[in-house]
């Protein structure tokens, strides 16, 4: 009777492109038509015989296992979808239709190869979810561990490392590296720098051995003991920003398919990147000064609010220097605003290193500067600040072919002896810095 299933179903299942499948009450497969060599790799040959669920990729053989008593209850299924291991060990996915037929106590199933579905279905996926993260995040650190997420959901990674070029420069840096296990460290940045500089240039992915040591590999055997790293290029539009490295895990490598889409997903990733770092450039750009790097007026305003802050919740000092360049006019009408910018950027590193890490120097424009010293014990610690600042000017400063002497004038507001808000703090400071330049006149 079997044998007149096969030869009936024989007579028109090698025409489809699906394939069909009789798979007995054991779960041995009887009959398969053509189809089956080119959805797992199999010849019907080779597959006859087999126990399917053996061809089940391991994760999903329990709920197959559930949908196969499903059927041989009685019930019709239409659509249900699992992956299978094909013949080189690549998964694929298949969708199932299938039946029970008591009378010759067998199933019937048609398998309907839907990995490239699927895969534009993740392709599509990953889409959204980078345009989200980048959406949400609100910095570069923020967006990096979300990138890795996804990346994990596509293709399995032992680590993730993203190296960034700077523009201006053209160096590489690494904002991000994490493993699956939590650690910071995927690959040693000397090294992968170099592969990471070739791989901008040159817009093309690279396999490198997993300790990023021995070199380049043109043909990874599966087989490699420390696993390999796939070297991305992030190119959002002509240029690359970067590039995105995969540590594949111990004993395995990235499939032609696995390259070809993470090309498309890295292309997003990099389109993301690029906004990010947009928004951080007109971040800076809006707190920043251009010329020194220093907060703005706008910045060092807020730096004072949270300041006052702290200082009322803790009942302690703070003080605020207002410092203004003498004489900084008769430099730039002598030498030029070439040497005018280079003794500001020359000022501003010296008032820097007058004062702490957690204090702020900001310049307000033109030549007036600002300093914060938040947590001060007494009016004299910013006396204590000015000397120091005084004393930094004394040195020549260099500018170019030219050896300038520059002074300042300090003045000094200190919370809450001289005010409790802002707006009279910083009316203080600036008169108490214009008292001193007018009696040095």
């Amino acid at each position: 009777m079997h044998k007149d299933i096969r030869e009936g179903i024989a007579d028109f299942a090698d025409l489809l492109l699906d394939a069909v499948f009789l798979v007995d009450a054991n779960g041995c497969i009887t009959y398969v038509s053509a189809a089956c060599e080119s959805i797992f790799g199999y010849t019907p040959e080779e597959m006859i015989g087999k126990c399917m669920i053996d061809l089940v990729a391991p994760a999903d053989r329990d709920k197959t296992l559930q949908e196969a008593r499903a059927i041989m209850a009685g019930s019709q299924r239409i659509g249900f979808e699992n992956r299978y291991l094909r013949k080189d060990g690549s998964e694929v996915h298949v969708m199932w239709s299938a039946r029970w037929l008591a009378s010759q106590r067998m199933r019937i199933g048609v398998a309907r190869d839907i990995t490239e579905l699927k895969r534009t279905q993740i392709l599509q996926a990953a889409t959204y979810a980078v345009s989200d993260a980048a959406h949400r995040a609100s910095d570069l650190g923020a967006l990096f561990p979300e990138i890795h997420q996804i990346i994990g959901k596509l293709v399995p990674v032992a680590g993730v490392a993203v190296a960034t070029r700077d523009k201006h420069t053209e160096e590489i840096g690494f904002p991000y590296q994490m493993d699956t296990l939590g650690n910071g460290e995927v690959v040693q940045e000397t090294l992968a720098s170099q592969y990471c500089a070739k791989v901008v240039r040159s817009k093309q992915h690279l396999l490198v051995r997993g300790d990023f040591m021995s070199g380049l590999v043109d043909d990874v055997a599966p087989g490699t003991r420390g696993g390999v790293c796939l070297v991305m290029p992030l190119i959002p539009q002509q240029e690359a920003v970067g590039a995105l490295i995969l540590k594949s895990h111990a004993g395995t490598c990235f499939s032609d398919k696995d390259i070809e889409m993470l090309y498309f997903v890295s292309a997003q990733i990099a389109a993301a990147i690029e906004r990010a770092q947009l928004k951080a450039e007109l971040l800076r750009a809006a707190l920043y000064d251009d010329l020194t790097g220093l907060p703005n007026r706008k910045l060092f305003r807020d730096r004072i609010n949270s300041a006052l802050a702290r200082c009322l919740r803790a009942k302690s000092r703070m003080a605020l220097l207002y410092v203004d360049i003498d004489d900084f006019k008769r430099v730039n009408d002598s030498f030029g605003h070439a040497a005018g910018d280079g003794v500001l950027q020359e000022f501003a590193r010296r008032l820097t290193q007058c004062v702490r890490q957690v204090d702020t120097v900001a310049r307000l424009g033109g030549d007036e500067f600002a300093v914060l010293i938040e947590e001060i014990h007494c009016p004299e610690d910013a006396l204590t600040v000015e000397a120091k600042i005084r004393e930094a000017l004394v040195p020549f400063f260099i500018i170019g072919e030219h050896a300038l002497r520059t002074s300042a004038s300090i003045g000094i507001a200190i919370y809450p002896d001289h005010g409790n808000d802002i707006e009279r703090l910083i009316a203080v400071a600036d008169q108490a810095m214009y008292l001193h330049k007018n009696s040095e006149k």
